[in-house]
């Protein structure tokens, strides 16, 4: 027992004795234990997880549905509050055949469900229906594009918010004249998210996703035919001066990279589930998903193995005659 601990019970007694105890009772500073109860409760309001995923590229094929569940089973044992993705959920309906787009979406669809959390989709390349020049059907098909993926998951660029904090989730993509995809943010969702920041008070902090990397070293590390990246990303970034970003998450290329951008937001790059199109490690980066947590209007982040790389090799191992 403290000297100051034992002080006090010394007086407690004294004024128990002396019929003074209602006396004492304003020295047991009940404001201030009431104080520090609110403030326990509103930062635990504060605090809360959530799951990035990018690059599921789920298919029938390759065990590709195991691993994903494995990923989900993953997730779910972390409890966070929800799930972004980052885009290609799928691999994949560029090349169209409405019956196989149509397998490999409701696949998605049936097996995120899932998740025991509400999930936010974001598009990718390979989500994009039919825009390459091999696909049977044409540009003038209702799902062409971005169509399939609206009339599976509603809009394609949108935001949310939790906690007090504001989710901005982008569509990066667009077609080319020679049926290419093409990384741009169009100007009717640079106008919406103009709308979007004059609605959001400044001082919220901000996560942004996008597929198609904002910010990235992998065009100085793979040299020109690394060049990755959307084309106007500069437009959206000085949209986004004068209010709180914290945080841009992306993918696309398959490999973890984090950086901090003049003392002012971060950028992730998270890695991939499927890895090398389920084959293993691409860019030496281990399959798996960012997992964030969130304090106050600060954040910490560890990258998650969900155990794709072990299961692939003891089945790899079962198969081998």
């Amino acid at each position: 027992m403290t000297k100051e601990k034992g002080q006090f019970l010394n007086r407690r007694k004294f004024l128990q004795n002396s019929g003074m105890a209602m006396a004492a009772i304003p020295f047991i500073h009940i404001p201030s234990l009431t104080s520090k109860k609110t403030q326990q409760k509103a930062s635990a309001e504060e605090s809360f997880e959530f799951s990035f995923l990018t690059d599921i590229h789920l298919k029938p094929e390759m065990n590709a549905p195991l691993g994903f569940q494995m990923a989900i089973d993953k997730v779910n044992q972390l409890k966070p509050d929800f799930v972004l993705t980052g885009g290609d959920l799928v691999y994949d309906v560029m090349r169209g055949d409405y019956a196989r787009s149509e397998l490999l979406f409701d696949l998605y669809r049936k097996m995120s469900a899932g998740f025991q959390m509400p999930v936010y989709n974001c598009i990718g390349n390979h989500d994009l229906f039919a825009i390459y020049a091999e696909s049977p059907e044409g540009s003038d098909h209702p799902d062409y594009k971005y169509g399939m993926w609206e009339r599976y998951f509603g809009k394609t660029y949108y935001s949310f918010d939790h906690k007090g904090w504001h989710f901005i989730v982008l569509n990066s993509l667009d077609v080319t004249e020679d049926q290419r995809y093409r990384a741009i943010f169009q100007q009717d969702q640079l106008n919406w998210l103009a709308a979007d920041l004059k609605n959001t008070d400044p001082s919220t902090p901000i996560v942004v996703t996008t597929h198609i990397p904002i910010l990235s070293s992998h065009w100085q590390l793979k040299g020109q035919g690394g060049k990755v990246g959307v084309e106007n990303s500069d437009e959206a970034l000085r949209m986004l001066e004068g209010h709180n970003l914290k945080l841009i998450l992306q993918g696309h290329i398959h490999w973890k990279e984090y950086g901090m951008v003049n003392d002012r937001f971060d950028f992730l790059t998270g890695g991939s589930i499927a890895g090398n199109g389920w084959k293993g490690r691409r860019h030496n980066t281990k399959e798996g998903f960012v997992q964030i947590k969130v304090q106050g209007e600060e954040f910490s982040w560890s990258y998650i193995d969900h155990g794709w790389e072990d299961e692939r090799l003891k089945i790899q191992q079962s198969t081998t005659p």
